[in-house]
């Protein structure tokens, strides 16, 4: 947090001015938030983590990863995007936390790292002192359910910058991943079985797009969304689904069995899945097989969209990928399932010759890395999702 400032006492006698105050920039609520927050940070530590809250610097007990042969460090850092407005539109920020770290620690575990140690860093129009809590208590508890020490974070009041309720949040993250087990497309051969992990929702990506249907509508928040059960505001809050755990668990129990992983965030299916697949591989994502849970259907039509449209943006109901050798798929669904996500088979790792492009292109790659092709065909399933 932002270290106190110190009042300068007048020359006339007269009381104390803190010039940082009169800016707006008000220390006291920081330091306030910080012992808000302390309990929920707490909560995060393990013998690793040494000093506490407060300090400069987090410091983590890195004895352990002696004994790794090799070990790698994995590093992300991300946001949550334009979901913090629906956040602070209905004056609900308990959840946002939880998006941040499905954002950041999701994507460690994608190369098989085990996450260590988390920050955090939220910018701010004002502090409040209950508001900046209600946000890193959400931190916290997506960084018990991975099993990630929350190490240290920074609050930041911004005023002329940032509206009086505007603020935004991000996060880095570290893990560590042994070097002969990291996972990723020189595992990946043709015959691996592609599966599907259900998303809870939205996560935190596509927002933008969201907000603007919404607002093209002429729809609140606060209204009802009779199609959703519940408030707009608070099914689209709905917080991203957390596989961390659940991932290095089957990472484990299948012994190799798992070749890669994809966090489909920003891009969808199809270009997240093409980062980790091999050059000369391709793959058909088969829509049949599961049916866009109600919150896309509902957003889709009233933008007048059609659902292949958004492929692109949202994940649809799919919020991580993992490709498995064909002889370890059923386990590694039965798994996954146990551990409360659902999970189903929608394409084979091929290669050699790809199909014409008669059902749609192929997506080659993303994001700057020359990877697999990838595309979905069919269409969606009008029934219950997998």
């Amino acid at each position: 947090m932002a270290s106190p400032s110190h009042d300068i006492p007048s020359s006339s006698g007269s009381a104390p001015v803190n010039p940082y105050a009169e800016a707006g920039v008000d220390t006291a609520a920081g330091d306030l938030a910080v012992e808000l927050m302390k309990s929920a940070v707490r909560r995060t530590h393990g013998p690793e983590v040494l000093g506490g809250v407060g300090g400069f610097a987090g410091l983590f007990d890195a004895s352990a990863l002696r004994t790794y042969a090799r070990p790698l460090l994995a590093t992300s850092t991300d946001g949550v995007g334009t979901k913090v407005a629906i956040a602070q539109a209905i004056d609900k920020h308990d959840t946002i936390g939880i998006d941040l770290v499905g954002m950041v620690v999701d994507d460690i575990v994608v190369v098989g790292a085990k996450p260590l140690f988390m920050t955090d860093y939220i910018a701010c129009g004002k502090v409040f002192p209950e508001r900046i809590a209600d946000i890193v208590a959400g931190i916290a508890r997506g960084c018990a359910e991975t099993g990630t020490a929350l190490v240290g974070g920074e609050t930041a009041e911004h005023p002329g910058l940032l509206g009086i309720n505007d603020y935004d949040v991000a996060g880095a993250a570290t893990g560590v991943v042994e070097a002969g087990r990291i996972l990723g497309a020189d595992r990946v051969h043709a015959g691996d079985v592609v599966l599907a992990l259900a998303s809870s929702g939205l996560h935190s990506n596509g927002y933008s797009l969201v907000r603007h249907i919404v607002a093209g509508a002429g729809i609140q928040y606060g209204d009802n969304a009779a199609d959703l059960g519940t408030t707009w505001g608070e099914a689209l809050l709905e917080p991203t689904r957390l596989y961390t755990s659940p991932l290095l668990r089957l990472i484990t129990d299948l012994g190799g069995g798992v070749h890669a992983l994809s966090h489909v965030t920003g891009g969808g299916i199809a270009a997240n899945l093409a980062r980790v697949l091999p050059r000369s591989t391709w793959v058909e994502v088969d829509r049949s097989t599961w049916s866009p849970p109600p919150v896309f259907r509902t957003l889709a039509d009233l933008g007048g969209l059609e659902l292949e449209a958004t492929e692109g943006t949202w994940n649809l109901g799919i919020g991580f990928v993992a490709v498995v050798a064909a002889d370890r798929a059923d386990a590694a669904a039965s798994a996954l399932a146990q551990d409360g996500i659902a999970t189903w088979q929608v394409g084979v790792i091929r290669d050699g010759a790809r199909p014409d492009d008669a059902h749609g292109a192929f997506e080659q790659g993303a994001k700057g890395v020359d990877g697999g092709a990838v595309r979905l065909v069919g269409s969606f399933n009008d029934g219950e999702s997998s």
